[in-house]
């Protein structure tokens, strides 16, 4: 059974009252478990939720590369390595390449990272895709403030696969009950020209914000 959209709670309280029904904004906003949601079958590790380790050696970053600019993510592996592992190798796989912004809340977060997305005709599923597997949740002690990047889930804490969204304003009841794994250090100009986009009334950009790449690169290669 596929998840109800969150957009019926959140018009509903279109101004502050978000605050009250954040958890059904993010909770609601990906898919269940669906092998091959994305058109991809998972392994038996991703299945299990389970991301191999990479070796450490010097910082990578994320390079988000958007119609609206680009943006730069460092990691925060010591809090949520799991999560940090499942973001890269997506990218690297181009998993992310082509998707766009789904969900916008100006002062709140830009959702994205569902490759349903890519597709137009399938709009009225979007923000139900994932990969075809889930990850285990790391919540930590980061906050959630402007930049932070956390990851999207279901009601259940372990249901996060792909998507994620990127903090606009502070949010700190959303502190402990998602997984924080990385923050902005550059493109607040662009955060900040996406969350202003004009939105309909199920917060989706009326100008399609496309990804058009994300890629992994050490630190000091980063622009």
């Amino acid at each position: 059974m596929r998840m109800k959209s969150l957009s019926m709670n959140l018009r509903a309280n279109a101004r502050w009252g978000w605050r009250a029904l954040l958890l059904g904004l993010l909770l609601h906003g990906t898919a269940p478990v669906q092998a091959g949601a994305s058109g991809e079958g998972a392994s038996p590790n991703q299945a299990s939720g389970t991301v191999p380790a990479r070796a450490s050696g010097e910082a990578e970053v994320a390079v988000i590369e958007t119609s609206e600019g680009t943006m730069v993510m460092e990691f925060w592996p010591e809090g949520a390595p799991r999560t940090v592992e499942n973001f890269k190798k997506l990218a690297r796989q181009g998993f992310y390449d082509g998707t766009c912004f789904h969900r916008v809340i100006k002062g709140f977060m830009i959702q994205g990272g569902d490759p349903l997305t890519k597709d137009e005709s399938q709009k009225a599923r979007w923000g139900t895709g994932g990969p075809g597997y889930t990850i285990k949740a790391e919540f930590n002690s980061r906050q959630h403030v402007r930049g932070v990047v956390s990851m999207a889930r279901r009601s259940d804490p372990d249901s996060a696969g792909s998507q994620f969204f990127i903090c606009h304003g502070d949010a700190p009841h959303l502190d402990g009950r998602y997984t924080a794994f990385g923050r902005l250090i550059k493109g607040e100009d662009v955060l900040d020209r996406i969350a202003n986009a004009p939105t309909d009334a199920q917060d989706r950009p009326l100008k399609r914000v496309t990804v058009k790449t994300i890629r992994i690169v050490p630190a000091s290669q980063a622009p």
